[in-house]
């Protein structure tokens, strides 16, 4: 049985390896008892290592889900995707190498058993996809690995996971202490959750480089191919500041195509996860290619993400590669004032991330945007603006009735969000409900993030006599 960690002891890494579509990311998914990580029949599906708050039973620790250890060059994708592999095998107190019962082991599982061999950590061996007869050959030709009894088990259906719990429960326990010395609990206000930041965009715009590049590592896979990275994964980090540090998880997100363009179901599960992340996130960066910004896809996902009230930074990447940059940041931002009316004077970053000139400029705006975006202002104040706006610019008659605006509040923040009692509401013009928008961004100092004015009719029945 486990041994429990101390209260508050850092949890135990535990990596997912094995090649490809031998199940890693299914058993992953039902440890987290979440779908975080995208799972389909094709090969390869897992390109960067996730991690995720596992728990087994009583057996509490963090899954690495990896991508498929292939034999290729480094250089090469696959390559690329191993050394992610293996930097999950460091970070790891010890590896599940998962097999496909129904396969048998395979030249390649025997020499990455090996690999394991040489890293000198525990390493439980799981015969995977084991629900049937079929897989009971399968489990016997694990015990050819070397690395002791094989676990059956079916990560599809639920079964086997008692071995599997004690296993680790074992291990977990053997393993020693580490120490946190990376975090410092005592400074930060543990209200405060970590701030959530998505990197979206076009596909190779750039995002893990840019993760990377904030990081301060090699922490996503990255490369010259569109497309690399096909899940949505978070990173949890800190960012230093001057008196204390400000717990980030960002979101690495795969690239958004034209809706026409995405025929695969693979792709389409990786957009639909890209949208999730927007959807969870509180900033959502949009990173655009400096030599060609503001295409129709990236005006439609910087919309998308000001429908979802999500706080939003526009960072045009590659800035390195431009020649004229003042007539290039002009037009940049010409575009973003003509195209989201709805977030006018959007922060704008240029930087690249490819040689880290000009990144430091991007969490000061992000941290801006998530303090406009949490913004509160006072009733009172609200009230003597609108009593100003009206008398400034008085609310068009309807049918010969004039509209009354008699009072506002706000309601909500993320995004600030206001309610005017006013009769008539529902005849307010458009152009009239975006003055009082507008005068309520001049007025508090609301620029760059969407804002919500909901005009309702007065309680007093007798309002309008």
């Amino acid at each position: 049985m486990s041994v429990p960690r101390a209260s508050g002891a850092p949890l135990v890494k535990i990596a997912i390896v094995g090649r490809p579509n031998v199940g890693k990311s299914t058993l992953f998914n039902r440890l987290v008892g979440k779908k975080l990580a995208i799972v389909d029949d094709t090969p390869g599906v897992t390109r960067d290592r996730r991690e995720g708050d596992a728990r087994l039973g009583g057996v509490f620790f963090i899954a690495i889900d990896t991508p498929g250890l292939e034999e290729a060059p480094e250089a090469a994708l696959e390559g690329r995707m191993r050394l992610q592999t293996e930097k999950a095998i460091e970070e790891a107190a010890a590896s599940l190498f998962i097999v496909d019962a129904r396969t048998g082991v395979t030249p390649l599982d025997q020499r990455f058993a090996q690999m394991l061999r040489e890293s000198g950590k525990p390493v439980i061996v799981v015969a995977n996809k084991a629900e049937s007869s079929a897989g009971d050959a399968g489990v016997l030709d694990a015990w050819s690995l070397g690395l002791g009894e094989p676990i059956a088990l079916s990560a599809e259906h639920g079964q086997g996971f008692g071995e599997l719990r004690e296993a680790l429960g074992e291990v977990i326990a053997a393993a020693p202490d580490e120490d946190d010395n990376d975090v410092d609990d005592e400074s930060w206000d543990d209200p405060l959750k970590p701030l959530r930041v998505a990197i979206v965009g076009r596909p190779n715009a750039g995002k893990s480089t840019l993760i990377n590049r904030l990081i301060g590592e090699d922490r996503m896979l990255t490369g010259p191919e569109a497309g690399i990275t096909r899940d949505s994964i978070s990173i949890e980090w800190r960012l230093r500041g001057p008196d204390r540090d400000w717990p980030i998880k960002l979101f690495d997100t795969a690239g958004m195509r034209k809706k026409a363009k995405v025929q695969s179901k693979l792709e389409k599960l990786s957009v639909a996860d890209s949208l999730r992340a927007i959807q969870f996130a509180e900033v959502v960066v949009l990173l655009l290619d400096a030599e060609a910004p503001m295409e129709k896809q990236d005006l439609q996902i910087a919309d998308l993400v000001l429908r979802e009230g999500r706080a939003l930074v526009i960072a045009v990447n590659k800035w390195d590669l431009i020649e004229d940059k003042n007539a290039a940041s002009k037009s940049v931002r010409e575009m973003a004032e003509l195209h989201l009316a709805q977030a006018p004077r959007v922060p704008i970053v240029f930087f690249s991330a490819e040689t880290g000139r000009g990144v430091d400029k991007l969490m000061p705006a992000v941290a801006k945007t998530y303090v406009d975006w949490n913004a509160r202002v006072k009733t009172p104040d609200l009230n003597t603006w609108l009593h100003g706006a009206v008398e400034k610019h008085p609310p068009p008659a309807v049918s010969g009735q004039r509209i009354k605006l008699r009072y506002i509040a706000q309601t909500k923040t993320r995004p600030p969000t206001f309610v005017a009692k006013c009769t008539r509401a529902s005849d307010v013009p458009a152009a009239y409900k975006r003055y009082l928008v507008n005068g309520i961004r001049e007025a508090f100092d609301l620029w760059g993030v969407p804002i919500r004015l909901i005009l309702d009719k007065p309680d007093n029945p007798y309002a309008e006599e």
